[in-house]
């Protein structure tokens, strides 16, 4: 795999594509085909940015480290052009300069949407014909996140970009618990109301606290519910990978960006559509339905009973 330089000379993709002067590419010298490389002055020469705190003390030494730092992160030349202490013990640098780095677009793998977009009358038609009642939802953000910025955006009503929430949705029964939720309390409120998803939202990542939150989640679940019973499991938020979801034990992840509409046309795509995915309430609700029977011949026997006494 190679790229051309002003020479004719083939590259190796890891190797600088220079112009004729031995500098930068000019603009009229652009890269072949699927290999990318930033641009910022003219097409090809590989100038960005970076900015990054030192643990230093602003002096000219700790400005020579931040230079050396972006050399050895394969920017050259590296231009230092803002430095800002942060207190007597830390310095903020932004850098600019130019990488020698490409990207071939053939070797990125990326997810993409393998089901249909659908709209909100399409998705309420879909459970109401198929699933023949409600579908059950229940949302959150776990552990010590208090973000609900995005689980809001994807449950309620008033949405995200132009589009409504779940809970706009008619045939969809939608149970927002917020922030902070212990994970045992997720579970119980999960069998209490008979999810059919549970849909988990996580922001903070310090320490991976993100993945570790949702690998707990997973395991808590798995160990609760009987095989086959177990809800759909979403996790979604700005820095999980979408294609994460069998290293994190859960059904689907969504990263940033994602809109309730294509939250809804997944949960019909996997819950409606593929029926042996959802999980099976049945026995659940025909023992609900049994006790409620039960108490009712209870009741009406305790009326007769009063009514003959008389």
């Amino acid at each position: 795999m190679s790229a051309a330089t002003s020479t004719g000379r083939p590259t190796k993709a890891d190797e600088p594509v220079t112009g004729p002067h031995g500098g930068q590419t000019l603009e009229t010298e652009t890269l072949p085909g699927p290999l990318v490389r930033p641009y910022g002055d003219t097409t090809g020469d590989g100038m960005v940015q970076v900015s990054f705190t030192l643990p230093l003390p602003h002096d000219k030494r700790a400005e020579a480290a931040a230079v050396r730092l972006a050399q050895a992160m394969g920017m050259d030349p590296a231009l230092l052009v803002h430095a800002k202490a942060v207190g007597p013990d830390f310095t903020f640098f932004i850098l600019y300069g130019s990488v020698r780095h490409l990207v071939d677009l053939r070797e990125i793998e990326v997810a993409e949407r393998e089901y249909e977009l659908l709209s909100a009358k399409e998705v309420n038609q879909a459970i109401r014909k198929h699933l023949r009642r409600k579908l059950v939802v229940v949302g959150a953000c776990i552990g010590t996140d208090a973000h609900t910025v995005g689980i809001d955006a994807i449950l309620n009503i008033k949405g995200f970009a132009g589009e409504k929430g779940l809970e706009y949705y008619r045939e969809m029964s939608v149970h927002n618990l917020g922030a902070q939720v212990l994970i045992p309390d997720l579970v119980e409120s999960a069998k209490e109301l008979k999810a059919d998803a549970v849909l988990i939202s996580q922001v903070v990542t310090q320490r991976d606290a993100h993945i570790h939150n949702t690998t707990a989640m997973s395991a808590a679940f798995r160990e609760a519910f009987p095989e086959g019973q177990v809800p759909h499991l979403i996790v979604g938020g700005p820095r999980f990978e979408e294609g994460s979801a069998a290293a994190l034990g859960v059904d689907r992840v969504f990263g940033r960006g994602t809109t309730p509409a294509e939250v809804a046309s997944y949960l019909v795509h996997a819950l409606v559509h593929a029926p042996e995915r959802a999980p099976d309430h049945a026995p659940e609700r025909a023992r609900d339905r049994a006790r409620s029977a039960g108490r009712g011949r209870t009741a009406r026997g305790r009326t007769a009973g009063s009514k003959g006494k008389k």
